[in-house]
């Protein structure tokens, strides 16, 4: 890994293939229940930072596959660090919606 593998931001549409390929995945949304209000990628589930402790009650199976994602990416990794304090073993950042061209849902 070199220094400037640091700053590189994960492919949101690569991850979600993988994600959507994955069985029993989950795509989390940990921005505010607002952002989310305005524009989500479909099939995703809204927990937001600041509530990520909800997560043991909405997917309590420790093992199963997370992928995050937020505005920008700042968020998500930290949601990801969380979550893998939590005991999620099976967790992946996706990066910001801003790199997103899909179709969105409101």
């Amino acid at each position: 890994m070199g220094f400037f593998d640091f700053f590189k931001t994960p492919d949101i549409h690569e991850e979600l293939k993988i994600c959507r390929s994955t069985p029993g995945a989950v795509l989390l949304d940990v921005r505010t229940d607002e952002e989310y209000a305005e524009g989500r990628i479909p099939g995703s589930r809204n927990i937001a930072l600041h509530e990520l402790n909800k997560v043991k009650s909405a997917v309590p199976d420790s093992e199963t596959p997370l992928f995050v994602y937020c505005f920008s990416g700042a968020r998500s990794r930290q949601a990801v660090s969380g979550l893998r304090r939590m005991g999620y073993t099976h967790v992946t950042d996706l990066g910001g919606i801003n790199h997103y061209h899909g179709r969105m849902e409101r």
